[in-house]
């Protein structure tokens, strides 16, 4: 699900970058792996263990970012009779990392990849997660092959997976596969993205789901002051991302068959998160009519505006209840369902960045086969959950020391000055102080006032702190 990014560009000597720097040092986030545990990726990487098929012969091509080399998923999508035929490859991790290793354990402790601004923390060393469990283009892999059957409204009507041998042909980024799109220069199958992408989007609609297009805050350096600047995503980013979600309901729906699996579970957001989220879009200025439910608002919105962006970036404040729920024989969980989603979901498809998604893939695996589910899979199931909740927590605090340090970046050289402002959240204790978000630049910071402040109400706010050594920013009422 999306998550609030920010790049930074320039120097590493740049004190934005600096500090950074810094923060990982404060958070004791780890900058190498343990010497046994980068000799047995070393090791997988030249002697993985290889599948028996192989699917070589079927042209997959891969879409992420620019420059990314950590690259999960290939796909290749095709017409079968009204339908569609949809193969999505994940890397088989699995193939590279013995249960219980010094590589297994490392992963273990580090739960998921952290994303930073300027670089990232991986969850597996390089020369298994940039390298030879990478589905890099023109490069045979061992994978983790689905293979989704659509009707001709994108519903799945089949579903296989199995373990194959893969090859990628060409290695693709959202701006260059948009243009081929939006140009009609693509060929199948790149050009029936758009197509199964659109169906399963107003599939989404009709099942109440809602999928958060979540712009790309870039903070640049200019003369020693920093900009903020969106990156809309394009549509074919959301494309994409629906070949995802089709694969982890899928894979929902298969552990929940078998009886054994780990869902990704979500539960409606309380009635006080949407109120604030609410107070957000009032002080952003965006109008929304209490008639108009949150995923109509949603979709309304545009992200290459910038009021909108910022929004969109509150909204996955609603994401925070998520959590994984295990479950095995046949005894079902009370929680099956994602509110975002609107349906089961599992996470099956970013192996190399997030460590519960081996484990959902083998348990897959041997629904299909009708195997038993291996038991060093088994003997994680109970335990994973909490790894994977202190992961997510880590991962949060990471994004919200990110995000406090760049915006006091972005307004370090203009304390003293005075913005237009909203206040979205006031302390229960302390009614005189609390949060508000400013028009312009989309910055969230505290305040503290002399007399309560006005909940959800627009104020004049004047800048009293900004310090990236600290990521304090702090404002008074006028």
């Amino acid at each position: 699900m999306p998550r609030r990014h920010i790049r930074v560009t320039g120097a590493p000597e740049a004190p934005l970058r600096a500090a950074l720097t810094a923060l990982r040092t404060r958070l004791d986030v780890p900058t190498s792996f343990p010497p046994e545990a980068l000799a047995e990726a070393e090791r997988a990487a030249k002697a993985p263990v290889l599948p028996e098929r192989d699917a070589t012969d079927i042209p997959f091509l891969t879409i992420d970012p620019p420059g990314s080399t950590d690259l999960d998923q290939a796909l290749h999508l095709s017409r079968r009779g009204t339908g569609y035929r949809v193969r999505y490859t994940i890397a088989d991790v699995a193939a590279f990392v013995v249960p219980s290793g010094a590589l297994d354990r490392e992963a273990h402790r580090r739960v998921t990849t952290l994303y930073f601004p300027d670089t990232r923390v991986p969850l597996h060393p390089a020369p298994l997660s940039e390298d030879a469990a990478s589905l890099l283009p023109g490069r045979d892999r061992p994978a983790v092959l689905w293979t989704l059957d659509l009707d001709a409204e994108g519903r799945t009507v089949a579903v296989d997976v199995h373990r194959a041998l893969v090859r990628s042909r060409a290695q693709l980024d959202y701006a260059g596969v948009q243009r081929q799109i939006d140009t009609g220069t693509a060929e199948e199958p790149l050009a029936l993205l758009k197509e199964i992408g659109e169906r399963r989007e107003r599939l989404e609609l009709e099942r109440g789901g809602i999928s958060l297009n979540v712009p790309e805050q870039e903070i640049v350096e200019h003369d020693h002051t920093y900009e903020l600047a969106y990156r809309a995503p394009h549509p074919a980013d959301g494309w994409n991302a629906q070949l995802s979600l089709l694969t982890g309901m899928a894979a929902a729906e298969l552990m929940l068959a078998h009886g054994t699996g780990i869902l990704r579970t979500l539960p409606a957001a309380p009635d006080g998160a949407v109120g604030r989220l609410r107070r957000t879009a009032r002080a952003l200025g965006i109008d929304w009519p209490h008639h108009v439910s949150y995923a109509a608002l949603v979709r309304s919105l545009d992200p290459h505006r910038p009021h909108h962006a910022a929004f969109l970036q509150e909204c996955t404040t609603l994401l925070r209840g998520a959590g994984y729920t295990p479950f095995r024989d046949g005894e079902l969980p009370a929680l099956t369902t994602h509110a975002a989603v609107a349906a089961p979901y599992a996470h099956c498809t970013a192996p190399l960045r997030r460590l519960v998604d081996r484990y959902a893939s083998e348990i897959c695996l041997a629904a299909t086969a009708g195997d038993p589910v291996p038991d060093w899979v088994l003997a994680a199931l109970d335990t994973l959950p909490a790894r994977m909740t202190e992961g997510a927590r880590r991962v949060g605090t990471v994004e919200r020391e990110c995000v406090d340090l760049v915006e006091a970046a972005l307004l370090k050289d203009r304390v003293g000055e005075e913005f237009d402002a909203c206040v979205i959240d006031v302390d229960d204790h302390r009614p005189t102080t609390g949060v508000v978000q400013l028009r312009t630049p989309a910055v969230i910071g505290r305040i503290d006032g002399r007399t309560p402040l006005p909940l959800g109400d627009p104020l004049r706010v004047r800048l009293t702190q900004s310090d990236p050594a600290t990521a304090k920013v702090r404002f008074e009422a006028v």
